[in-house]
């Protein structure tokens, strides 16, 4: 069994340098001139989010049409009511709210199901060891499983995995307690593991 679903692939800010207090900083800035009807610094800023967004929205949305209306229905948002923006989280939490609002808004326009919550208990599970498969091997898999998952569910295992980000954060984002979060993940990661199990099962090891 892959067991490698208790363990956030680990990813520096030196790897990213888009991360991090210096780019927090920078994106403020930017925020502060788009407030003042700077076209420069909303493009910096579209560009800085646009790949970022792409990578969130993808596995949620799966339709190119749709992707590209959230993206620029999302950033829309940023142009017309930066000022709506008030500090009490990272910049980054608050534009990643908007696209994942626009996105199930987009998937409820196409009639496509949103899972409810999970009503169950919420389970924490905390970090075990690095496992042997690579990053990479883990990532292909973890995407062809995900296209599995509900909107939902795939959003907060984005968000975790791929975007680093605490249940906390990503509680921000999608609306909802961290306590959810801690549910959604928890039944995502089991979902994840069966289907983890049957990919390796036909495929075998790389």
């Amino acid at each position: 069994m892959l067991k490698w679903l208790t363990v956030r692939p680990a990813r520096s800010e030196a790897q990213d340098p888009a991360r991090g207090p210096a780019g927090d900083a920078l994106e403020l800035t930017l925020l502060d001139g788009i407030r003042r009807g700077r076209r420069a610094d909303f493009d910096t800023l579209y560009r800085l989010y646009h790949p970022r967004l792409s990578r969130f929205l993808v596995p949620m949305l799966r339709q190119h049409d749709l992707l590209e209306e959230v993206l620029n229905d999302t950033l829309l948002v940023v142009w017309q009511r930066a000022d709506s923006f008030d500090g009490r989280s990272k910049l980054s939490t608050w534009i990643f709210g908007i696209a994942y609002r626009k996105a199930l808004k987009a998937l409820s326009r196409q009639d496509l199901p949103v899972d409810a919550d999970e009503t169950e208990e919420a389970v924490d599970l905390a970090p075990g060891p690095e496992q042997r498969l690579g990053v990479a091997q883990i990532r292909h898999r973890l995407r062809r499983a995900m296209a599995d998952l509900s909107p939902e569910h795939r959003a907060v295992v984005e968000l975790c995995y791929f975007h680093d980000m605490a249940y906390a954060e990503i509680a921000e984002v999608v609306g909802c307690p961290a306590e959810t979060v801690k549910t959604r993940m928890f039944y995502a990661r089991r979902r994840l593991r069966q289907l983890l199990d049957d990919l390796a099962g036909h495929h075998g090891d790389l």
